[in-house]
């Protein structure tokens, strides 16, 4: 075992000693180890031809600027609301019986006394019947007590009938009277169950999914009902507001009624407009808000029951002031500053800003009318900085100059990537490419060429070393 391992030792030894001899034949080095003559790269070497590119690539910034201007700035508050049927009714029966009949189709549209369903009137019509038969016995016997209280009357004015006879019957007369009031109240109150077996919308607006099908038993203790009809033409949309803002909304509305945009989710298409129709009597002391109505027509019906909708309530327009792009407002330790352009350079101008909607930002002080102020390239930009204005203003020109894209990310914009990757780990380029071309740039650094190196200054290749070729001497 002793012998296996000293002879394995040995191999390792000689193989490494004929590695190191084989690569300094070839002129390669090892991991960290420089090339002889290399030790100190001169200032125009790759190193030193990558930070003077990236020096000499930066130029003025390139930026889009717009100038500030004077307009008028709706002042709009904002929130998420819930739109609501403006009424919505659950139809029930009101009497015990068989649903006989279902005459309406689920998400019709129906108008307040349309015939929705009919519960079987047999025994309610039976009532009413007996009722008013009820009513006719008593009605006839109210008229002939009557004509005997008139005989009892004249009788006892002429002393051959007494006057207790004809008190007698002048209660008879009362009382039938009033059992003919009771009558009467007895056959409204049947035509009252009668009616309740023809059951019709009781408002304007479109059915749901019915509640129960034709045939079945209900009764007027049900809770679920026959069917729900909401109110959707116009609708209702609650929201809710911080409690900063209800002096705004009540000083607006007492000027006039106060429009309201319900918006989609994107929160620029306007969805349909309406008006602020109530402001709730308390504030949720749990959120700091106060709930807010809207009614909407809701024409084409884009509100439905149940959804949320973005709410735009205008409260308010500012008249005439300074507005800047909103992209041109910048934040700070010091506060909100924009860049001014003062000829071909970037000023930094601290700013007070007012209200700041998506697009536009209101300017308070700082910024004059006219002062163009720049929207874009604030990662490379200082104050003080050259800049250039990209032509046409166009928030898609490109904010980094060609000779900075143009630049590799290893600094050699002239190598191509082929040559790049044959390089071995360690090595710090080709032999003669840390030398400046002439005209004081290195050939293909500063123009951005591509072409591959000479013959004579590329990098030893895996197909020369196992051949036994030496790299080609510069």
């Amino acid at each position: 075992m002793k012998r296996f391992l000293t002879a394995l030792l040995i191999l390792g030894i000689v193989a490494a000693g004929a590695a190191y001899v084989w690569r300094k034949e070839l002129g390669l080095t090892f991991p960290g180890q420089q090339v002889a003559g290399q030790g100190q790269r001169p200032a125009g070497g790759p190193g030193g031809r990558r930070a003077g590119a990236m020096r000499g690539g930066e130029g003025p910034v390139s930026v889009l600027a717009e100038p500030a201007r004077v307009a008028d700035v709706p002042v709009i508050l904002e929130a998420v609301g819930t739109a609501q049927a403006l009424n919505t009714v659950t139809v029930r029966s009101q009497v015990d019986g068989r649903l006989v009949e279902l005459a309406f189709r689920e998400g019709q549209d129906v108008r307040k006394g349309d015939l929705l369903a009919r519960i079987d009137p047999t025994i309610y019509q039976a009532q009413y019947d007996q009722a008013v038969a009820k009513k006719a016995q008593d009605e006839a016997n109210l008229a002939n007590a009557r004509i005997d209280l008139e005989r009892y009357v004249n009788l006892a004015k002429t002393n051959y009938g007494s006057k207790q006879q004809a008190d007698t019957q002048r209660a008879l007369v009362a009382q039938l009277e009033a059992q003919v009031k009771a009558d009467q109240g007895a056959i409204d109150n049947a035509k009252a169950y009668l009616d309740y077996t023809t059951i019709t919308a009781p408002i304007d607006g479109r059915t749901g999914i019915r509640l129960v099908d034709q045939g079945n038993l209900v009764r007027a203790s049900d809770t679920t009902g026959i069917v729900v009809i909401t109110q959707i033409k116009p609708i209702a949309v609650v929201f809710n507001l911080p409690q900063q803002n209800l002096r705004a909304v009540n000083a607006a509305a007492q000027k006039g009624p106060l429009v309201v945009e319900a918006l989609e989710s994107d929160n620029r298409t306007v969805i349909d407009r309406g008006r602020l129709e109530v402001v709730d009597n308390q504030v949720d002391q749990t959120t700091g808000t106060v709930k807010l109505k809207a009614s909407f027509p809701n024409a084409s019906l884009q509100l439905w029951p149940g959804s949320f909708v973005n709410v735009r309530l205008t409260v308010d327009v500012l008249r005439g002031v300074t507005v800047v792009p909103t992209a041109a407002v910048q934040r700070g330790p010091n506060g909100a500053f924009v860049y001014a352009l003062d000829e071909d350079r970037a000023v930094l101008k601290p700013v007070t800003v007012g209200r700041q909607t998506e697009t536009v930002a209101v300017i308070g002080s700082g910024i004059a009318p006219g002062e163009r102020v720049i929207t874009t390239g604030f990662a490379r930009l200082t104050d003080g900085d050259r800049v250039r204005v990209a032509e046409g203003g166009s928030a898609d020109a490109p904010a980094t100059p060609p000779a900075m894209r143009r630049q590799r990310p290893d600094g050699e914009a002239g190598a191509p990537p082929r040559e790049r990757r044959r390089r071995p780990e360690g090595q710090a380029g080709p032999v003669g490419a840390s030398g400046p071309a002439p005209g004081g740039a290195a050939e293909g650094q500063a123009t951005g060429s591509t072409e591959p190196a000479p013959e004579s200054q590329r990098s030893p290749r895996p197909e020369d070393a196992s051949q036994g070729r030496r790299p080609a001497a510069p």
